[in-house]
């Protein structure tokens, strides 16, 4: 028998052991943004709906470390972590939040029925600022520091579990 009759088989051999490995390694679906440890870029956002103030760079140099929110009243999981935020709010932690590509009567109907944990809500109907920070979705939340530095974030919606982290990081920043 000759060597190249074999070339073939140890060639699909390689391939299925290859793919066998790759499928036994942990998946990471999240894009984490490459802006953690970055000042926040420059935007003035307008207010989400009547009675809010809007969201701009500047609200985050202050001094005073927050949460910043990126959500949409379109957004399944935004509902979820409704409650983690207002548990957030309660233990003093202040949260911005950041509207996505939202009107402002969905938003409005959106906090009447849920609740709303947010100082400040700005509207961002282009997702121009949710790209500029590196956000990959919404429901996602950082937090930055009182000179406007993202120092944290989490991606996804926040859960019961990850309510002490974010005060943790919060306070790591005070």
């Amino acid at each position: 028998m000759s060597w190249r009759l074999w070339v073939p088989l140890f060639v699909f051999a390689l391939f299925v052991g290859l793919a066998a490995y790759q499928l036994t390694q942990p998946k990471d679906d999240f894009v984490e943004s490459r802006m953690v440890g970055e000042e926040l870029p420059y935007f003035d956002l307008p207010p989400a709906m009547e009675g809010a103030e809007g969201v701009s760079n500047a609200t985050f140099a202050d001094g005073k470390p927050r949460l910043l929110n990126i959500w949409a009243s379109w957004c399944l999981p935004c509902i979820a972590e409704a409650p983690h935020l207002e548990s957030l709010k309660e233990q003093g932690a202040e949260i911005v939040g950041v509207a996505i590509r939202d009107r402002p009567e969905d938003i409005a109907r959106f906090l009447a029925r849920h609740g709303n944990p947010y100082s400040r809500i700005g509207r961002d109907d282009l997702s121009e600022v949710q790209l500029a920070i590196g956000s990959s979705g919404v429901p996602e939340t950082f937090v930055i520091d009182g000179k406007g530095v993202i120092r944290y974030q989490h991606i996804g919606d926040i859960r019961a579990d990850d309510v002490p982290v974010l005060l943790a990081e919060l306070e790591k920043v005070r």
